[in-house]
C-alpha cells in the first residue's frame, strides 16, 4: 500500500508512524516545510518534500492520501486525489482501521462533534467515565491524536471530531455518537455550509442499530440527520429525552441529579452536561451517581467563559474560545447587561446574530481588524467604542463598567490578527494578565482611600 501524507504540523507525525507499522509505504509532504518537520520525518526514517507541480500525475502514485487537519478541502491536492478517484483518510479514519486490528479487540470509542461546546462535552464526559472506572482521554482535536492514543493504556476513547477530521472519514464509527449544534463555521476550509454540514454528518454515517446516536432537539440540522440515523437515538435540549427540569438532570429513566452541585451552570454548560450523561448513559458505561459526581467536582476547560477576576466589583470573564459567533451568543446570553470585548480576525461569517441577542449591553468594545464589523452587528442601540490594544480594550471595559457588572472577552472572531502564533489562548491570556494588573493596582488605591 503507497500512502501519503500531506502536512505534518497539527497532527505531527502520528499519521505516518501509524501508516508505517501498517506496513504502508509512506510518503510525506508539507507546503511549508521548516527544520523542525524535516527533524520529524527523519526522525521515522522518512524525507520531507513539498508537492510536485505535476499533481494529477503525483496522486496517482498512490492507493491512500491523508491530509492534516489544516489542509482544506480546496487545497489543489484534495481537488487531484478526488479527481483521480484516489481514497483520502483523516488521522482518525486510520486510527480506526489501526484499533480494529488490535489483537485483544478494538476499544469503545464515543465521538462529539457540533460547531461549539466539543472540548468541555468531551472532558465532561471522561471525568463520568473515569468516575465509573474507566481509563478514558479525550483524543482527537486535542494535545493528543487518536493515533497516538492507541499506544496508551486507556479502556475508552472519547474522540474530539472536527469537520476536518470527519470530512475524509468513511469507516470511523463510534459506539455512541454526540452532534450538538451546527452553526457557520470554517467557511475558510470548507467550500461552502452545505459542505461544512455533510463533514459534520459523518459522525452518524457508519454507525449501527446496536449504536447510539444524540443530538440537540432543538437544532433543525442536527435533528434532520439524526432522523435519518440508523443507530438508537435519543435528543437533549428543552422537551428532549435529556432535558434540565426544576433544577435537576433529567433521562429517559428519571432524574439524574440536582444541577446546584456543579460548580457552574450556565445555559450552555447544561447543553454539554446533558450530552456528555446521555452519552455515558446510553452507552451504559457510567451511572447517574457517576455523572452526579464528575459534574460536581467539574472545571470548564480554559478559555471558555472562565472567571479571571473581580475588580471594582465587576467580574472579568475569559471567553477567547468564542471564535464564531455562535459561541458568542452564548456567553452574550449569559450576561446580558455585561460589557462585551468583540472582534478579531473574521472568519468570512454574519457577524449580525451577536448585535441581536445583544440588545441589551451595557457596551460593547470592537477591537481587532473586524472592529467595523463589530460596530455595524450592533448598530446604534449599543454604545460601541473602538480598541486598538487589548490593553485599551480592557480599560475601556472597564471605565463604562459598573460594580456588579460583568466584561466577558468573547470575539466572536479568530484571533490571528493581534496573535498570529498563539492563537486564542494567547489571546484569553494577554487578556487576563491585564485584568490582574488592573486588580493590583486598583489594590493601593483603595487601601490608601479606606486610611483616609
Amino acid at each position: 500500500m503507497r500512502s501519503l501524507v500531506h502536512g505534518l504540523r497539527v497532527t505531527g507525525i502520528a499519521p505516518p508512524r501509524g501508516l508505517q507499522r501498517l506496513g504502508h509505504d509512506v510518503t510525506v509532504t508539507d507546503d511549508h516545510p521548516d527544520p523542525a518537520k524535516e527533524d520529524a520525518a527523519r526522525g521515522i526514517g522518512l524525507r520531507l518534500d513539498t508537492l510536485p507541480s505535476d499533481l494529477d500525475r503525483f496522486v496517482q502514485g498512490f492507493d491512500l492520501i491523508s491530509p492534516a487537519p489544516g489542509v482544506p478541502e480546496s487545497h489543489p491536492l484534495i481537488v487531484a486525489a478526488q479527481r483521480a478517484g484516489v481514497r483520502l483518510a483523516s488521522e482518525i479514519e486510520l486510527a480506526y482501521e489501526w484499533e480494529q486490528q488490535r489483537p485483544e479487540g478494538p476499544r469503545p470509542m464515543l465521538a462529539v462533534t457540533g460547531t461549539d461546546g466539543k472540548t468541555t462535552t468531551c472532558e465532561m464526559a471522561v471525568a463520568m467515565l473515569n468516575a465509573a472506572g474507566h481509563r478514558a482521554m479525550a483524543v482527537g482535536n486535542t494535545d493528543v491524536p487518536l493515533l497516538d492514543a492507541l499506544e496508551l493504556e486507556l479502556d475508552v476513547y472519547v474522540v474530539e471530531c472536527t469537520s476536518f477530521r470527519l470530512a475524509w472519514t468513511e469507516r470511523f464509527r463510534a459506539e455512541g455518537a454526540v452532534w450538538l449544534n451546527l452553526a457557520p463555521d470554517h467557511l475558510n476550509w470548507h467550500r461552502d455550509m452545505a459542505s461544512y454540514e455533510a463533514a459534520k454528518a459523518r459522525i452518524f454515517a457508519a454507525q449501527v442499530p446496536s449504536d447510539i446516536a444524540i443530538g440537540k432537539i432543538d437544532d433543525a440540522a442536527v435533528r434532520r440527520h439524526l432522523d435519518c440515523s440508523s443507530a438508537r437515538r435519543r435528543t437533549f435540549g428543552p422537551g428532549g429525552d435529556y432535558r434540565h427540569e426544576n433544577g435537576w438532570l433529567i433521562g429517559p429513566s428519571g432524574p439524574i441529579m440536582d444541577t446546584s452541585v456543579m460548580l457552574r451552570q450556565l445555559p450552555h454548560d447544561i447543553d454539554d452536561a446533558l450530552a456528555a450523561a446521555a452519552l455515558v448513559l446510553e452507552t451504559k458505561m457510567a451511572t447517574p451517581e457517576h455523572v452526579a459526581a464528575a459534574l460536581g467536582a467539574f472545571h470548564a476547560p480554559a478559555h471558555r467563559i472562565e472567571f479571571v477576576a473581580t475588580v471594582d466589583g465587576v467580574d472579568y470573564y475569559d471567553d477567547s474560545k468564542a471564535t464564531t459567533p455562535h459561541a458568542a451568543v452564548a456567553a452574550i446570553r449569559a450576561f446580558p447587561n455585561g460589557v462585551l470585548i468583540a472582534g478579531g480576525r473574521n472568519k468570512g461569517l454574519d457577524l449580525s446574530s451577536m448585535g441581536e441577542a445583544g440588545r441589551n449591553l451595557r457596551a460593547v468594545v470592537a477591537i481587532g481588524e473586524a472592529a467595523d464589523e463589530i460596530e455595524a452587528a450592533f448598530g446604534a442601540g449599543v454604545s460601541v467604542l473602538r480598541a486598538g490594544s487589548m490593553e485599551i480594550a480592557v480599560e475601556s471595559a472597564a471605565r463604562v463598567a459598573r460594580p456588579g457588572d460583568v466584561v466577558v472577552l468573547s470575539p466572536g472572531c479568530a484571533s490571528f490578527d493581534w496573535y498570529p502564533t498563539g492563537g486564542y489562548p494567547a489571546r484569553g491570556d494577554h487578556f487576563a494578565r491585564i485584568v490582574r494588573a488592573l486588580g493590583q493596582a486598583a489594590a493601593p488605591v483603595r487601601a490608601h482611600s479606606g486610611g483616609q
